[in-house]
């Protein structure tokens, strides 16, 4: 009877073994920017290459790297295996708020995201290989830069959303080292103008991004949020927006994770049952 026992228990050590949530880090080689960059890839629990998923891609914030979302909220594995969804965390530098910079050329990311990263992803993993299958969101930095990446390139991104994005670039003009990548707002009001969301959303016909956008009203970046959600209204773009009790740190992100997840997975859904 013990041997039973054991053989059992070992049998389900070993499935539980090979049926775990898969994190990969991978570099890619970036040819514009002329380095490797690394990014974290989470598989859902049982991943097959008999099954085609379909992609969210998460970006971090300023000052924090590829490797912040899963460290910090490591609940974003289960997501994965909930939602049935690879999940793809860039490293988008330090500060380059993942734009192609006109004053330097080692601050390439909208280019190393949509054309190195993406086809390595789509080459090297089983997924759903075209914008009907992919979403983009981001925290902070990389809730503009989600935002940003969607509206700039809708042939790739169907979905996208932002967590307490720094979605108008003006309202922080002399922090996190936009002037850096863009230039300083006195000489150069036109990029500043051209390159922040709150201005490039009147490019946009209704529907053609399913958008999500999310800020807490303590957080410092809530009046342009909901200035943001105002434009949007009146210019007749669905979106879905959400304002609630916090501020800016890991414990709304957290939370908003949950409700950005949910977002995606059924417009991937509806889009299937056309």
């Amino acid at each position: 009877m013990k041997r039973l026992i054991f053989f059992f228990v070992s049998l389900f050590l070993f499935q539980q073994a090979f049926s775990v949530i898969q994190v990969d880090t991978v570099s890619v080689f970036s040819v514009r920017m002329k380095k490797e960059i690394k990014n974290v890839v989470i598989k859902p629990e049982n991943y097959s290459e008999k099954k085609h998923y379909p992609v969210v891609y998460l970006l971090h914030g300023y000052s924090d790297n590829y490797a912040k979302w899963v460290k910090t909220v490591p609940s974003i594995k289960s997501l994965s295996t909930r939602y049935q969804m690879i999940l793809v965390c860039p490293d988008g530098g330090y500060s380059s708020w993942f734009m192609d910079s006109p004053i330097d050329s080692t601050c390439q990311y909208e280019t190393y995201i949509t054309k190195e990263l993406l086809p390595y992803i789509d080459t090297h993993y089983s997924t759903i290989p075209n914008r009907n299958a992919r979403a983009i969101t981001g925290l902070s930095m990389g809730g503009h830069g989600a935002l940003y990446l969607a509206i700039r390139n809708k042939d790739l991104f169907q979905d996208a959303g932002s967590m307490s994005g720094g979605v108008d670039l003006r309202s922080s003009s002399k922090k996190y080292d936009i002037a850096k990548r863009i230039g300083d707002i006195e000489t150069n009001p036109n990029e500043w103008d051209d390159r922040s969301v709150i201005n490039m959303v009147q490019s946009l016909k209704n529907k053609e991004l399913n958008l999500i956008i999310d800020c807490g009203v303590s957080d410092f970046f809530y009046q342009i949020n909901a200035a943001l959600h105002r434009r949007l209204l009146a210019l007749n773009i669905d979106h879905d927006y959400i304002e609630r009790p916090g501020t800016h740190d890991w414990d709304y992100w957290a939370n908003s994770i949950q409700y950005q997840m949910l977002f995606f997975d059924r417009c991937f859904h509806l889009l299937s049952r056309k």
